[in-house]
């Protein structure tokens, strides 16, 4: 009988268990891989013993049967497991007390008699019996893909989307969780039909492989794929002819799996080269410019801006005088003449883009534009690509922002409530951190904004591109089509900040000031081996900054390039969480365990629950014997089953990307060349504007150089630019 599960790899199956065994005193120690097992779980093993230079005795597992408990202590650990929603050790010690060595057959058999055990009502039964049935359901589908040498993670997300008919659907044709279940790939699926006998050279095979390079070009930015790279990098993968590949893409064009588009003048081989889209790639980039085009020319608009504002004499230097004094009037803010410049701009254009680094004042002009569309009249929604984004511009501006998704009502599996034909209702939007909307989040926001609606986009070019496909907000300022002003001023109160100073050095290829001093807000520590990092972030986060700046360590966030590695995030949050919230039971879930003031990262957008990816929230409460837990995201609390927290990772450390849109007091940065294929200018220049008040740099000043002098970023495949500038003529 499992007494504890000392570790579980979620991907492979593979276990190290402590049991009690018939015939030994002491506990033994096996390990080897299995489907899902429990603490309580009674099982029948073969194998050998071996012995682990670092380990010692062990008991290596070959094979395996699960028996069910036959002693009342047996079944109540084996109930009390978690293996039940609805049962935790409470409800399992009060039903094995009233049905002994029957609870498991009046579970099977006999449910609704649970309702005789004291505190156990209705709901609770209910729960019971649903758990059960797909636990059941959920152990034949893990028997069938272990047969099928396929890890016992995937078990429960298949049931999720096909119950009872798993099996049925696997078997049929096992490419579908390719293209239907989040989280398994092709390269899963291929294993899986490979096993239940499929051809090499099946048409489904082919399809799917060429769908899923074309889905992991689009988790590198692009839009599209050039038809020669394509057939040949799949060939590659799949293993199969080019001719037979390009047969299967053109029977692909045939039924539509994807559209193609001429590449005009690029060549290759003397054959002309062709854009090969997924269809929702290719509706967003031509619906993006279809409806920029259509919001751009419409000239109705229900405020007459300009006649309500600026009075009669209509020359610029007029128009420019009366706004600086009405805007200082409301706001008591002196504005320089680029910045009423810009105030100006977007009253006077459909559609306008502010850029520019950190210090150059974008907040305080999206102020200047806000009080003058106000003092017009005009109905103003604001928003942003994630919620912290939106909460950093609500507090800007003293209005409500939303998040993009939030805006458009998002309603699983309907879609964006908001459309073009329930457009959104009001007269100006204002939408900030722009470099992050992403191809496909672009279109079905601009669908949703009505023609005569004056649109204001803000961003920084030099951060980060989107994660998802596309270089959008680029593509709308190199296109030329529409208004942009750059604010490229440091004001004199971020003339102070060495944290905006050095984002600009850094921004120009110049070397950063790391001098160092008391006054400073930006500090650089030299360390070049990971483990000494390591062990100086854990310090600066658990007791010397929090001490120093009279802070907690939950307003302290380290941003780090890369996930893997001693200082990738996944390794620093294991360390932090051991030194900043130590002890206390927690829910165990893809390695790591979850405990009540962890700080949590949803790392995929939820729009039942209206949490969005890159939100933090801090968890609050966990309840272990419906196994779930409730986590506060900026003052709402939401509610997680266990078999969610897949969508949730520890967020004491993050990388990066994930960082995007968001600000935190203190931020610290490791820099090592073990990360040197991330160490770019952008990323660098992205870690170090998420800081508010103080930065912390700490690495090899190589690493650091290295990242300010590489701009060889990867051109992003899209036509977006391209589309916009023949509009244009």
């Amino acid at each position: 009988m499992i007494e504890r599960i000392t570790y579980y790899n979620e991907e492979n199956g593979y276990y190290v268990i402590k049991c009690r065994a018939a015939g030994y005193k002491e506990l033994i120690v096996a390990v080897g891989c299995m489907n899902e097992v429990y603490v309580g779980s009674v099982l029948k093993l073969g194998g050998n013993w071996r012995i682990d230079s670092k380990y010692g005795k062990q008991f290596s597992i070959e094979n395996y049967e699960e028996m069910l408990p036959a002693t009342v202590f047996g079944i109540e650990k084996y109930l009390g497991s978690g293996l039940i929603k609805g049962i935790g050790p409470r409800f399992a010690k009060k039903i094995t007390a009233y049905f002994g060595k029957d609870t498991l057959s009046i579970i099977e058999e006999k449910p609704d008699e649970l309702l005789n055990v004291p505190g156990i009502g209705k709901m609770r039964v209910e729960q019971i019996k649903k758990s059960w049935i797909q636990q059941k359901e959920i152990k034949n589908i893990m028997l069938f893909l272990k047969n099928h040498d396929v890890s016992t993670g995937h078990a429960t997300k298949i049931y999720k989307q096909y119950g009872n008919e798993s099996i049925d659907i696997v078997n049929e044709n096992p490419y579908r969780l390719a293209d239907e279940i989040r989280g398994i790939g092709f390269r899963t699926a291929d294993i899986i039909a490979s096993k239940m006998g499929f051809e090499h050279e099946k048409y489904v095979r082919l399809r799917s492989g060429l769908i899923y390079t074309l889905n992991r070009l689009a988790e590198d930015g692009h839009c599209y794929a050039c038809r020669e790279m394509l057939v040949e990098s799949g060939a590659k993968m799949l293993d199969v002819d080019e001719n037979l590949l390009s047969m299967t893409l053109d029977e692909m064009i045939r039924t539509k799996d994807v559209i193609t588009e001429s590449l005009g003048d690029v060549k290759t081989n003397g054959h002309e080269e062709k854009a090969i889209y997924l269809p929702p790639f290719y509706f967003s980039e031509t619906g993006c410019v279809r409806r920029l085009k259509k919001i751009s020319e419409n000239k109705e608009n229900p405020v007459c801006y300009i006649d309500r504002l600026l009075g009669s004499d209509k020359t610029e230097p007029a128009i420019l005088k009366r706004l600086e004094f009405l805007i200082k009037e409301k706001t008591n803010i002196c504005y320089d003449p680029v910045q009423l410049e810009a105030v100006y701009m977007a009253l006077i254009n459909k559609i306008i883009i502010l850029t520019g680094g950190p210090g150059t004042g974008k907040t305080t002009v999206t102020l200047g534009i806000i009080t003058a569309f106000k003092l017009a009249g005009a109905r103003i929604l604001l928003a942003a690509p994630t919620g912290r984004a939106a909460k950093r511009l609500s507090e800007a501006t003293g209005m409500e922002a939303k998040t993009i998704h939030r805006l458009l009502e998002v309603k699983p599996p309907n879609g964006y409530k908001k459309n073009e034909e329930n457009p959104l209702s009001g007269d100006v939007l204002i939408i900030d951190e722009c470099s992050m909307i992403d191809l496909i989040l672009m279109y079905n926001l601009l669908k949703a904004v009505p023609d005569n609606m004056n649109i204001v986009f803000i961003g920084d070019t030099d951060q980060l591109p989107s994660v998802g496909a596309g270089n959008v907000l680029c593509d709308l300022i190199d296109s030329g089509s529409f208004k942009v002003v750059r604010l490229e001023k440091i004001f004199r109160q971020a003339k102070n900040s060495r944290i905006v100073l050095n984002a600009h050095r850094i921004n120009k290829g110049e070397s950063p000031d790391i001098s160092n001093g008391k006054s400073s807000d930006f500090f650089f520590i030299e360390k070049d081996i990971p483990e000494e990092v390591l062990k100086n972030i854990v310090e600066l986060v658990s007791l010397k900054l929090p001490s120093y700046y009279k802070v907690s360590s939950g307003d302290i966030q380290v941003l780090t390039p890369m996930q893997k590695g001693v200082i990738g995030a996944q390794n620093l949050n294991q360390a932090l969480q051991a030194a900043v919230n130590p002890g206390g039971a927690g829910i165990k879930r893809s390695g790591s365990i979850y405990k009540k003031h962890d700080k949590v990262m949803q790392i995929r957008n939820n729009y039942d629950k209206e949490v969005y990816n890159g939100d933090i929230g801090i968890i609050e409460n966990i309840d272990f014997e419906d196994k779930t837990l409730e986590i506060n995201f900026d003052g709402r609390r939401v509610e997680y089953d266990v078999s969610e927290l897949d969508e949730i990772v520890l967020a004491y450390a993050a990388t990066i990307h994930k960082a995007q849109g968001s600000e935190y007091p203190i931020v610290v940065i490791p820099v090592l060349m073990q990360h040197y294929l991330m160490l770019h200018r952008n990323l660098i220049y992205t870690g170090i504007t998420r800081a508010k008040k103080i930065l912390i740099i700490i690495g090899s000043k190589n690493a650091l150089f290295y990242s300010v002098a590489n701009t060889d970023v990867v051109n992003r495949n899209t036509l977006l630019k391209k589309r916009l500038c023949e509009i244009k003529k």
